[in-house]
């Protein structure tokens, strides 16, 4: 699948990296620039942000977007970012080259329709209750109205395990590319919800055969909006990246 100047999908695996949620004009350039430097392709950040609170912040909506686009397209990147509603669409086309729809909305039927309808690459993650098969026949509904540029997440599921945040399933991804044909990428941010367990997700789903990693990266994670805890510092970014690499060579890949 190729985006822009970024294929998915192919030998080289893609970083996209960025924060939890788009804060300010500094702030989103920072981590464009933090990226950038550390080697990713793609900025993601949230405009729209469906929290677990009604009362916790929920995004600065399209002046995100905006600031999310220029500091992109300032540091040479693609830009994903998360649709919650089709109401949403036309907004989140005008800007992003990446639709994600986050865990929440796997099986919004109507929604999952919707963004079949339109031609711009898809970002599904995976529900967090979700089977495997649920989330091949949740890609489905986008491609059966003609979208077939759909990547799909493994972002951890829900077990009886409380250490973690969700329980990241590593052996999703070889499952997803035996089934499919679609790309398959790993969210160690979200799989974990912890910082020091993103690292080593990040190789292990890369050594699993993943095609890209998504992960949360900000310049202050401790004094994030949201997602602080998950949320990777550059220099622990930087680091990923060169592992990253060691393991992508180590199984013939290249990132």
């Amino acid at each position: 699948m190729k985006i822009g100047h970024v294929e998915i999908g192919g030998n080289k695996v893609v970083t996209m990296a960025g924060p939890c949620s788009v804060e300010s004009p500094e702030q989103i350039e920072q981590c464009a620039e933090i990226a950038a430097k550390g080697g990713a392709q793609v900025l993601r950040g949230g405009a729209f942000k469906p929290r677990s609170s009604p009362y916790s912040f929920q995004g600065l909506g399209e002046e995100g977007l905006k600031l999310m686009r220029a500091a992109a397209d300032r540091n040479g990147l693609l830009m994903v970012s998360e649709v919650m509603d089709s109401t949403q669409i036309p907004l989140l086309c005008e800007y992003s080259d990446i639709l994600q729809l986050g865990a929440r909305n796997m099986q919004n039927f109507n929604l999952l329709r919707a963004v079949g309808q339109v031609r711009k690459p898809v970002l599904l993650k995976r529900g967090i209750a979700a089977t495997i098969e649920e989330l091949l026949l949740a890609a489905e509904y986008v491609m059966s109205g003609g979208n077939y540029e759909v990547i799909l997440c493994e972002r951890g599921i829900r077990t009886f395990e409380t250490y973690t945040r969700n329980t990241m399933d590593i052996a999703a991804i070889p499952v997803v590319k035996k089934l499919s044909h679609l790309p398959i990428i790993g969210d160690p941010s979200h799989g974990t919800g912890r910082r020091d367990m993103v690292l080593p997700m990040a190789r292990a789903a890369v050594a699993a055969g993943a095609d890209g990693l998504i992960v949360e990266v900000h310049p202050d994670p401790d004094h994030a909006m949201s997602d602080g805890a998950q949320t990777i510092t550059p220099e622990q970014f930087y680091e990923m990246m060169h592992k990253v690499r060691a393991v992508a060579n180590a199984v013939g890949r290249i990132a």
